[in-house]
C-alpha cells in the first residue's frame, strides 16, 4: 500500500517551505521515523521522517522548489523488510530553471542551452515579442565559459566637421548592455526573505533611534586573563566577552525596565523577565535564538548555551521555539571587525544592543593619556516607548558594571 509522505506543519505562522536536500534516493528501502528529506522555512530547518518503513517512490518536489503544508513531496510503498531486489532508482535531476513568463525560448535556443548546461535566464532575448533566439543562446554559452565574445557598435555616419572641430576628442563608445554581462541568478531563501519582512517591519513601525557610549575592556579582559584556566578546567568551555554583557544587560534593565518592554497596541508592557536573543551567524543566515530567564544563569551556563546556538545555528538544526519571543536583543558585530554600528530592533522587543570591535585607543585617565582596550556600544531604541535619557542612563549603567565587573557578584 501506497503511503503519501507531506509537507508536515512546521509552524503557526509557517505556510509553505522550500524542499532542501533529498536524503534518501527513490526506489531505496527506508526505516519508519528515518529521515527522508530536509525542507527550509524562514526560520528552521527540518527533516521530514518516513511514516513507515517501505521503498521510496520519485519525488513530486525537486530541491529548491516550493511547496504548501500539506503538499505530498513522495509516496512510500510500505514493505516490513527491505527486498535484496529492490531496484535502486537515480535520483530524479532537478528540473531545469524557467525563464521568466514574458520570455519566450525557441526550440533551437533551448536545445543549445540544454546541452551546454546553462540557464535560459542567462540570455538576453533579441528576437520579436523577446523570444531568446539561437544567437542569443549561443553567446549566452560563450559568456558562461568566459570567453571573450567581441561587440560590434556600428556608428552613424559622421557628417564633414570644420577644421577647427576636427581636433575635438572622439565621440565615447556605449557601453554594452547589461544583459550581456555574465550574471548569476538565484532565489531568495526563506530564512532571509524573512529577515527582509522583519527589518523592513522594524523600519515601518518603530520610531529608531540609536545612542552611543563606549567601555573599557581593561578589567574584563584582566579578569578572563587570571581565571581562564581555573574557569576551563571546571566547566570545560572558555569564558568569552558575550556572558559578561549578557549578565550587566539583564542589571541595566532590571535599573531601567522600560527598555525591556513593549508595545502592544495603546498598552505598555512591562516584562518582569528576561529572555535575551543573541545574534548568530548561521550556515544560511543571521538568526537569534532565545536564552530564556538569564537572570538565573551563571556565566558557565551562559556561554555553554551560546556554544551550542553556534554550533546548532551553522547545521540549521535550531528549533523553532529557540528563535521566538525575547525581550532583548544583543548583537555583536565585533567578531567581524566592525567598529561602529546602527542596529536594528527585532520586533516586538524595544531595544537591541550592538557590540563591536575592541581596540586599543588614546584615553585621557587621571590626568594623563595611556592606551586602552576600548569598544563602542550602540543602543537603538523604540523612541515611542523610551525616552532618550532612559536609553543614556541605560548605557552608562551597562558601561559602569563591564567597567567594574564585580558589581555583579555584588549586585550593586
Amino acid at each position: 500500500m501506497a503511503v503519501n509522505i507531506k509537507v508536515p506543519t512546521v509552524g503557526e505562522s509557517i505556510t509553505e517551505v522550500v524542499i532542501g536536500e533529498w536524503l534518501k534516493a527513490p526506489g531505496t528501502w527506508v526505516a519508519q521515523d528515518e529521515s527522508v528529506v530536509s525542507l527550509e522555512t524562514d526560520k528552521v530547518n527540518v527533516e521530514v521522517p518516513a511514516p513507515v518503513a517501505g521503498i521510496l517512490g520519485q519525488p513530486l518536489k525537486q530541491k529548491g522548489e516550493t511547496a504548501a503544508i500539506g503538499d505530498i513531496l513522495a509516496t512510500i510503498e510500505e514493505s516490513a523488510q527491505p527486498t535484496a531486489a529492490a531496484p535502486v532508482a537515480a535520483p530524479v535531476p532537478p528540473t531545469a530553471s524557467v525563464p521568466a513568463a514574458e520570455t519566450i525560448v525557441m526550440p533551437a535556443a533551448r536545445r543549445v542551452l540544454a546541452e551546454a548546461g546553462v540557464d535560459a535566464l542567462l540570455a538576453r532575448a533579441t528576437g520579436p515579442g523577446g523570444r531568446v533566439l539561437k544567437e542569443d543562446a549561443q553567446k549566452a554559452v560563450k559568456l558562461s565559459e568566459g570567453k571573450e565574445i567581441p561587440l560590434v557598435y556600428a556608428a552613424p555616419p559622421t557628417p564633414a566637421l570644420p577644421a577647427a572641430a576636427k581636433s575635438a576628442p572622439p565621440l565615447a563608445v556605449a557601453p554594452p548592455a547589461p544583459g550581456d554581462r555574465p550574471v548569476e541568478i538565484v532565489p531568495m531563501t526563506p530564512l532571509r526573505r524573512r529577515v527582509a519582512e522583519r527589518l523592513v517591519q522594524a523600519q515601518h513601525t518603530a520610531a529608531i533611534l540609536t545612542t552611543f557610549n563606549e567601555v573599557d575592556m581593561t578589567a574584563i579582559q584582566e579578569l578572563r586573563k587570571k581565571h581562564q584556566e581555573s574557569f576551563v578546567a571546571k566547566h570545560g568551555i572558555k569564558l568569552g566577552f558575550m556572558s559578561f554583557f549578557i549578565k550587566a544587560s539583564v542589571a541595566a534593565l532590571k535599573e531601567f525596565p522600560g527598555v525591556n518592554a513593549q508595545l502592544r497596541g495603546t498598552d505598555i508592557v512591562y516584562q518582569r523577565f528576561y529572555d535575551i536573543g543573541v545574534a548568530v551567524g548561521g550556515g544560511k543566515g543571521l538568526v537569534v535564538p532565545i536564552l530564556r530567564d538569564v537572570d538565573k544563569l551563571g556565566l558557565a551556563q551562559i556561554e555553554k548555551s551560546l556554544a551550542d546556538f553556534g554550533a546548532r545555528a551553522k547545521a540549521g538544526t535550531l528549533k523553532l521555539e529557540e528563535l521566538t519571543g525575547g525581550t532583548f536583543s544583543i548583537s555583536n558585530g565585533g567578531v567581524y571587525g566592525s567598529m561602529m554600528s546602527t542596529p536594528i530592533l527585532n520586533p516586538p522587543q524595544s531595544a537591541i544592543l550592538g557590540m563591536h570591535n575592541i581596540i586599543e585607543r588614546p584615553i585621557g585617565l587621571n590626568g594623563q593619556v595611556v592606551l586602552r582596550p576600548m569598544m563602542y556600544l550602540a543602543l537603538s531604541y523604540d523612541h515611542r516607548l523610551i525616552d532618550g535619557r532612559e536609553a543614556v542612563s541605560f548605557l552608562v549603567s551597562l558601561k559602569r558594571t563591564l567597567e567594574a565587573p564585580e558589581r555583579l557578584l555584588l549586585d550593586i
